[in-house]
């Protein structure tokens, strides 16, 4: 084989692009396996296992049958599969963590769409079951740099429907290469089941008083899962459960739990009959919680909300709690339930992978991003079902409704007012000249201090930083990951670039301002927001720059 330039993992060991592109270049997936593979030291490759899962998308039963036919050839000796090659993220790291596999791979582009047009993912994990580090993407991609050729195992097949073992006798290999189908679910709802007091969440969604719910898995992987633990273990009548057939292109849609994509689920749960809701994203890492009447739960307040009750799961009331972890974008909500708990906040940049660290250590417990995505030390990924039985378990233990639980939480704490505005689709080169101007004007020392007059709004500028984090852990410095603007009321702005797709740009703007007063706390986020939003584009020359006139996405 020959080399491509543009496999460079965009973080946490993932290489996601068209799907066409790893469908129609020669070699492109086999390419980044044998990559993701030669990172594995030899020794501890040979003979090793390994667990595969896919969101189901258009391209992953191909994909999982190169994977396969590589694995074998590489010295592999054991592949945990998910019947019909589906796996949630959440699954893939349960699993390696309870049978100590050396990592796994998981085919998907996360909320992505799918289908020939649509988008397509690799992504690996390592031992621990959270996302590969820096160190470990960067060898992957010295590797792609370089390849000459892949080892393949061209005639081996296997069947992804037949639960069972599967073995296969290899030319110079003195054990038989294995191959185990299992059930997507089990393993991970054995592990939900110690985590969660499941008797009380049947109650509250059985009986005479049950609480109406409604979950759409927007034809991704969650859909088994869902209608197993939601309908089958905890009693939610079927008709609860939606969108629960995986489709290789997600039915058309993008499968995004957002106010923008999971526009089904909304229109449901404006009609007031269910009093909650929620949506999981293609692989099931992320979700949105919905309200009664469409209430919806902002990612960062959920955090916040969780932090806050986590005395109503089992889990931690036996652990306690160690500390918080959040990425720099999300609100800091979430600091204040901390500073009221008396433990430490880890604020990282974006991506999982930051946590990893921070939970292996010890330090924290709980972590969670703005980019609906919350977790635990259960595992080394977000979790988007284990936060969806939290909302339920505090549901149970409060016997209030998702609104009044969120509005006491900004009666006691303030309300973080937040958004974020998504430059989607972006041409590379002129975010980067964006960011480059914007850095070094928000970085001069004369930048401090200036204020914006907006309307009857005045904001001065008390900081500004390009964010870097030094982690606590191993000392290693991860530089240049968003552009912060903190204002003398605590207010913030920051900008950020998102690299989860290498072919064009997109440009994230945030913005979030901190309201105590309960009479100010019913406003519209956008309209609080809407001063900080025009300074923001006033600096930054977004619209001006790109030719758009507004955001792809707001959430």
């Amino acid at each position: 084989t020959a080399p491509y330039e543009d496999q460079r993992p965009a973080g946490g060991g993932g290489l996601r692009r068209p799907t066409g592109l790893f469908e129609g270049q020669r070699n492109y997936l086999p390419n980044f396996i044998q990559s993701v593979l030669s990172s594995i030291d030899l020794r501890d490759r040979q003979g090793c296992t390994m667990v595969v899962g896919s969101d189901g998308r258009y391209f992953s039963r191909t994909a999982i049958e190169i994977v396969v036919q590589m694995a074998a050839a590489n010295g592999i000796g054991r592949l945990i599969i998910g019947q019909n090659g589906i796996l949630s993220t959440p699954a893939v790291s349960c699993i390696i963590r309870k049978i100590k596999a050396a990592g796994g791979i998981i085919l998907t582009a996360s909320h992505c769409p799918g289908g020939p047009g649509g988008e397509f993912g690799v992504k690996f994990n390592v031992a621990n079951g959270g996302p590969a580090p820096d160190v470990v993407s960067d060898k992957i991609y010295q590797i792609s740099k370089t390849i000459e050729e892949y080892a393949i195992c061209p005639d081996l097949r296997i069947d992804l429907s037949r639960l069972g073992r599967q073995e296969f006798d290899l030319e110079n290999k003195f054990k038989p290469f294995r191959v185990e189908i299992v059930d997507p679910v089990d393993i991970y709802l054995n592990l939900l089941r110690t985590i969660f007091d499941f008797h009380a969440i049947k109650s509250l969604l059985t009986g005479p008083s049950q609480l109406k719910i409604r979950v759409d898995a927007m034809h991704g992987v969650m859909g088994p899962y869902v209608r197993k633990v939601l309908c089958d273990e905890l009693g939610a009548p079927a008709n609860s459960a939606i969108n629960c057939v995986p489709l290789e292109d997600f039915g058309g849609q993008h499968p995004d739990p957002n106010l923008t994509y999971a526009t089904t689920l909304l229109e449901a749960m404006k009609g007031g009959e269910y009093g909650f809701g929620a949506a999981f994203d293609a692989d099931g890492d992320r979700y949105m919680i919905l309200g009664q009447n469409g209430f919806f739960v902002s990612p960062s307040d959920s955090l916040a909300i969780i932090a806050a009750n986590l005395s109503c799961i089992p889990y931690f009331r036996q652990m306690g709690v160690r500390g918080f972890g959040r990425s720099m974008p999300t609100s800091m909500a979430l600091d204040r339930v901390a500073k009221s708990m008396k433990v430490p906040v880890y604020e990282t940049p974006a991506g999982w992978r930051f946590f990893s660290n921070l939970m292996d250590s010890g330090r924290c417990n709980l972590c969670g991003e703005e980019s609906f995505g919350t977790g635990s030390d259960h595992l080394r990924e977000k979790d988007g079902l284990w936060a969806v039985l939290v909302w339920l378990s505090i549901i149970a233990a409060r016997k209030q409704s998702v609104e009044e639980i969120v509005r006491d939480h900004w009666a006691k704490f303030g309300r973080h007012y937040y958004c974020r505005f998504d430059y989607e689709g972006l041409d590379p080169k002129t975010t980067y000249y964006i960011m480059r101007d914007l850095e070094a004007l928000v970085t001069d020392k004369s930048f401090i201090g200036q204020q914006f007059a907006v309307g009857s709004h005045v904001y001065s500028v008390a900081k500004t930083d390009s964010f870097e984090y030094v982690d606590p852990v191993d000392g290693t410095v991860t530089k240049k990951q968003g552009l912060r603007i903190i204002f003398s009321d605590a207010s913030r702005l920051i900008f950020r670039l998102s690299s989860s797709s290498g072919v064009r740009a997109t440009l994230r703007l945030y913005a979030e301002s901190y309201e105590r007063d309960p009479s100010g706390h019913d406003q519209e986020p956008q309209a609080v927001l809407s001063p900080l939003i025009a300074i923001a584009l006033k600096i930054s020359q977004i619209h001006e720059r790109t030719g758009r006139r507004g955001p792809t996405v707001i959430t």
